[in-house]
């Protein structure tokens, strides 16, 4: 069943046709006529032409909820993550937000829960499944810390520090917005603030396997250059 709590969804793009039609899919099928915000860094390819293809007309009264939502574009040309996460928290219209990888397909999600929990974490994270050509691959490095299992502020021996991360997580908008995301961060914007929210501000995060996402690599992800 489709969770139908009001949700905002915030998506970075930057050619990401191979997969975007895939991740926005994915988010129709689990939430009841979602909000996407789309902030876009300058595609040179078919990203926007897919994600419009998403969106639905408003002179149309039966436009099919299955296969189309309300979709708004914003184009940023000075971008760092912080500063597209910010601006699309700042777009939203709904309290309950989304953030997503424009290459990550939900496979699991119960947002009744998860946004339920937010009234004793300030953000929820999930898990993630690796794809490289459409074979999951073997959890080391980054993904080791993907697990089966509940931690609140998820401590990375690998990193040697807090843990979280934003290719799928939840927040408040009212809460993203007084605790913005640092917009001078080229990568890792997560995690730097997550150790903020813990350590600076005695917040909690949970890590919830419930909430699993299928994350397709991409060779210009900085999931995989090892930045920050």
């Amino acid at each position: 069943m489709k969770n139908s709590i009001p949700t905002s969804v915030i998506i970075r793009t930057r050619n990401e046709e191979r997969w975007i039609g895939h991740s926005i899919q994915s988010i129709i099928d689990n939430i009841s006529e979602p909000e996407i915000i789309v902030i876009d860094n300058n595609s040179s390819d078919e990203t926007l032409s897919i994600v419009k293809s998403f969106a639905k007309n408003p002179n149309l009264d039966l436009t099919d909820k299955m296969r189309y939502t309300n979709i708004n574009i914003f184009n940023i040309d000075d971008y760092t993550p912080g500063k597209s996460l910010n601006l699309g928290i700042k777009k939203s219209n709904n309290q309950n937000c989304i953030i997503i990888s424009a290459h990550c397909v939900i496979s699991k999600i119960n947002l009744d829960k998860h946004f339920g929990d937010l009234k004793k974490y300030v953000s929820i994270f999930g898990n993630q499944i690796p794809i490289w050509n459409g074979k999951k691959i073997t959890k080391r490095y980054i993904w080791s810390h993907f697990i089966n299992k509940k931690i609140v502020n998820m401590y990375s021996e690998l990193e040697n520090r807090y843990f979280f991360h934003n290719a799928i997580s939840i927040f408040e908008k009212s809460f993203l917005e007084s605790h913005p995301f640092d917009e001078f961060l080229q990568s890792k914007e997560d995690r730097y603030w997550a150790n903020d929210m813990i350590q600076n501000h005695n917040k909690k995060i949970l890590y919830d396997p419930d909430i699993e996402v299928y994350h397709h690599y991409t060779k210009n992800g900085n999931t995989w250059k090892g930045l920050g």
